[in-house]
């Protein structure tokens, strides 16, 4: 409850209390019967009054009947300058009673102007309310950035890694508000904007926060809806005030987050009416170079949208300065997990380089979320550090989900799995031009019974033509293992050859990699402004070369069914061996598979056997949709290989 509902409780309360007070003290009259004083006399002079009381021109008085409930019957009137009242009221037998007038009762009277008082002064307080601002009522146009404070935790540049460039460039606007003097005497000038983008988790925001922390500037932070509101011209009014902020404080930093909530394209709005946003991004154009200079003030916007913003707000002398904070690669992403576990005690079987390897396209979100679930895990089990495979089932966790110990499968079911993995990391071992095995295992996570991961030695930014057909093979060679040994085929492929299907056709539409088709690519992209991503293709080729495509996609998935067929075939009890140690052990590591291939003998690392495996002549539970969810996913393979580079 804010204060302003707290005020008006407690005027509320003060008015019931005054005129509960007003009724108490101002006395509750019994009901009186009226009489004329004709009337009066007449029943005076019948003998039909017992008793009454003057008070000065007022007369009281009783009856000598009552009433059906045995009640005295009383009765009021009003004696008029007649002197004879006494002298006729004795003559009639009635007892008299004289009292003496009251005086005045100030306190009645001031208590019946209470209520008028009180309206004047609740008016004076909402007139007061309306005027200050904050919080108050009606201070709808005031903006909502907030300060940051000196004071407490503050986030510095120690606590952000894996952007060295962006923290580079930032340094240097702090740098620049500190000592302008080292770059105006160049003739350099202030940048006026930076533009932080990257895809989301990256830290952009945490940067901000880290300038905060190292400049000793005012530092206003607000994100992009708090300038729209259910008034009209309430969002460029909070824009003119948030600038006034920054005049009055300058030099200083102002932040807003998420910019593209209010500097969305002009004209992408659904409808043909005026836009409110609009309006807001107006004023935010010329507050940021208009006619009205704002010399040491400088914007700070963050988003993961640059594409739907608007070109005006991203020419130079606004945006002068563009930071692309991008995923962190594989050095960058070990740094984050020392950031993050500088205050984890760690098991001396940790590794955080072999982790930074294994998160490929992790950004620095997912890595802190990736430290906590292992912490999480080892304070689980009761244990005083944080060990690897506390690490590696929270990356378990975070890539396919959490265990699904309560799952019960047949035996039957578990070999098929244990062999389509199989086949997954027979043909990753032995083909060329592959990821190295990481870890192959028939537990099942999230929507997967299985899963063979695979790490790239280093982050890759380019896939050869060889790379991507070898991967195309691995992700045949869990349907090829079924048909060779089990004699079935299940649908724990259909997510398999998706993938296989949609990198042979971006082989060959977009990169170029066919040679029938040369070196073109085929279908225009289509970006939807109402949705902002890519929701449909334009054909801009002919039937025939429709079909050619088709063709060619065909042709490079089944020459990676080949290719996996031909490996499987020839080292078919490799297979065997793969199988049954996934059958025993249900995780194998990548060099254990390596060992088994070879035949070798290996001491299986210690684990907790993950799964329940079901009682003697126990019938599986079925489970809901399974064709669609419940099978083999296909290889993890990383970095994801249909992305374009860069």
């Amino acid at each position: 409850m804010n204060t302003l509902a707290k005020n008006i409780i407690f005027w509320l309360v003060i008015i019931v209390l005054a005129l509960v007070a007003y009724r108490f003290l101002a006395g509750t009259t019994v009901p009186q019967t009226e009489l004329s004083f004709s009337e009066f006399l007449s029943q005076a002079e019948a003998g039909k009054i017992s008793e009454v009381t003057l008070n000065g021109s007022d007369v009281d008085g009783a009856y000598l009947e009552k009433d059906t409930s045995g009640q005295t019957r009383t009765f009021h009137t009003v004696a008029p300058d007649y002197p004879d009242l006494v002298k006729d009221l004795r003559k009639f037998n009635v007892t008299i009673t004289a009292k003496k007038p009251k005086d005045a009762n100030y306190l009645v009277t001031v208590l019946s102007w209470l209520p008028m008082v009180l309206l004047v002064g609740i008016w004076i307080f909402f007139m007061r309310q309306m005027q200050s601002g904050g919080n108050k009522a009606l201070s709808f146009g005031k903006s909502k950035a907030k300060l940051s404070s000196s004071q407490g935790k503050k986030v510095t540049f120690r606590d952000v890694a894996g952007v060295d460039e962006a923290k580079e460039e930032l340094q240097e606007i702090i740098e620049f508000l500190k000592e302008p003097q080292k770059f105006q005497k160049l003739g350099g000038k202030i940048p006026k904007g930076v533009l932080l983008m990257g895809p989301p988790g990256t830290g952009k925001t945490l940067l901000a926060r880290a300038i905060a922390g190292e400049a000793n500037v005012p530092f206003f932070s607000i994100s992009g809806s708090d300038f729209v509101e259910m008034f009209v011209g309430v969002g460029a009014s909070r824009v003119r005030d948030l600038f006034e902020q920054g005049k009055k404080n300058a030099p200083c930093i102002i932040f807003i987050d998420e910019i593209d909530a209010v500097g969305r394209h002009r004209g992408a709005g659904l409808g043909g009416g005026h836009d409110e946003r609009e309006q807001t991004l107006n004023q935010l154009l010329v507050e940021m170079d208009g006619f009205e200079s704002n010399e040491g003030v400088i914007l700070i916007a963050a988003t993961n949208r640059p594409d739907v913003l608007d070109p005006a707000l991203l020419r130079p002398g606004r945006f002068d300065r563009r930071v692309v904070v991008p995923r962190p690669d594989v050095k960058g992403r070990e740094e984050i997990l020392r950031v993050h576990t500088r205050k984890t005690p760690l098991g001396e079987d940790v590794d955080l380089q072999v982790m930074a390897r294994g998160s490929p396209g992790f950004s620095g979100a997912d890595l802190a979320n990736l430290v906590n679930e292992a912490a999480l895990n080892a304070a689980r089990y009761g244990k005083k550090a944080v060990m690897m495979e506390d690490f590696e089932g929270a990356k378990d966790k975070v890539l396919m989900g959490t265990e699904r110990k309560s799952l019960i499968i047949s035996e039957e079911e578990k070999k098929v799995t244990a062999y389509h993995e199989a086949g997954h990391a027979l043909v990753a071992a032995t083909l060329p031009d592959t990821d190295p095995l990481h870890k192959v295992t028939i537990i099942p996570r999230g929507m997967a019974l299985g899963v063979t991961q695979q790490l790239p030695i280093d982050d890759r930014h380019n896939y050869s033509r060889e790379y991507l057909r070898s991967q195309i093979a691995v992700m045949m060679g869990g349907r090829v293992a079924e048909e060779l040994y089990l004699q079935k085929i299940t649908t724990g492929a259909g997510n398999d050859l998706e993938q296989a299907t949609d990198m042979a056709r971006r082989m060959v539409c977009e990169w170029g990699m066919s040679e029938t088709m040369g070196p073109l690519t085929f279908g225009k992209k289509e970006e939807q402004i109402f949705l902002g991503r890519e929701i449909a293709q334009h054909q801009d080729y002919s039937e025939s070369t429709a079909a050619l495509i088709d063709k060619e996609v065909k042709r490079l998935v089944l020459e990676g069914y080949e290719r996996a067929r031909e490996v499987l075939s020839s080292h078919a009890e490799a297979l065997h061996r793969i199988a049954r140690a996934l059958l025993e052990y249900e995780v194998l590591a990548g060099e254990e598979v390596l060992r088994v291939m070879r035949g070798e003998e290996f001491v299986p690392q210690q684990r907790e056997r993950k799964t329940r495996r079901p009682e003697p002549g126990t019938v599986s539970r079925p489970e809901p949709e399974r064709v669609r969810d419940g099978r083999p996913e296909a290889p993890v393979i990383a970095p994801d290989p249909l992305k374009q580079p860069g």
